[in-house]
Parts: structure tokens; C-alpha cells; sequence
């Protein structure tokens, strides 16, 4: 599979990673795929929250940490946005389990890595680095495509 870099941001406030999400959804379609990582606190949910609000979900977008799954409909009847936490799954089986459309919904799923291999032949990666100076809010966020879907994509 082709992997891209498509795009590197420096990020420093909250507001900022929201802005990030909302400049993802315009970019997403039915049958897309977003994997989020990065450690604890680094920004995922407050990305996921810009990419719902830009794919205009009914309801807020919240970590689905203690549900797993959560499924947000869209205002104007579009695909609707699948927002998935792995972090408590142990295997890709037990993703699988979860019976998500993946066809017909944009799936972004936090902790994603190693669970979501052969599901699909294209996705997004999004990885987040918080700067090692605990003092810092800085983030790095990088943007990989992988796959033929992503290909001439700018963010």
C-alpha cells in the first residue's frame, strides 16, 4: 500500500486541534476510514469533535471510551460518523465484533493502529506528538494517507 504524507501542522491550543478536525472532515466521504493515535491527552477526542462539527453530526462528539462505539447521524441526512475507541479492545477481532458499516459510514477510530489492518484498502492516519516539555502544549500532527483513496489529497 502507497503511504503519503500529506500533511505536518505545529498545533498549540485546543481551538486550534479543533480547527484541525474541521479542515479533515472536508475532506472525508462514505467509506472513509481516520485512524487517530497518540498518547493520553494528546488532542484526539478535541480533534474528533472538529471533524463531527464539520461533517455536521447531531449532538456533541465525545470520547465513546465506555461505550466503545458511538454513532452520530448527520443534520442533512449524509453518511453518518462512527467514532470508535480502541484503546480497551485487545484484538482486531473484537473490532470486528462491533459490526461496524464501514462501506457506508466515515469511521474514525481513536487507538486504531494494529485493529483495523485489512478492512479496508485505504485510510488516513493521523498520528499526534505532544512536545516532551510538559510545560508545552505543542503538538505535531501528521497527516499519512494510505492507499490510492488519499492520493493528490491537501489538507
Amino acid at each position: 500500500m502507497t503511504e503519503t504524507v500529506l500533511a505536518r501542522f505545529q498545533v498549540e491550543t485546543p481551538e486550534q486541534m479543533h480547527d484541525l478536525g474541521l479542515k479533515i472532515a472536508k475532506n472525508l466521504r462514505k467509506g472513509d476510514l481516520v485512524l487517530l493515535s497518540g498518547q493520553m491527552g494528546a488532542g484526539k477526542t478535541t480533534l474528533s469533535r472538529g471533524v463531527g462539527e464539520g461533517l455536521k453530526v447531531l449532538g456533541t462528539v465525545s470520547s465513546p471510551t465506555f461505550v466503545i462505539a458511538r454513532t452520530h447521524k448527520t443534520r442533512e441526512g449524509e453518511a453518518p460518523l462512527v467514532h470508535v475507541d480502541a484503546y480497551r479492545l485487545t484484538s482486531p477481532a473484537e473490532l470486528d465484533d462491533l459490526d461496524i458499516d464501514f462501506e457506508n459510514s466515515i469511521v474514525l477510530v481513536e487507538w486504531g493502529r494494529g485493529f483495523t489492518e485489512g478492512i479496508v484498502d485505504s485510510f488516513l492516519d493521523v498520528e499526534i506528538i505532544r512536545s516532551s516539555n510538559p510545560l508545552e502544549e505543542m503538538r505535531e500532527v501528521s497527516i499519512i494517507g494510505v492507499g490510492e483513496r488519499w492520493l493528490g489529497v491537501t489538507f
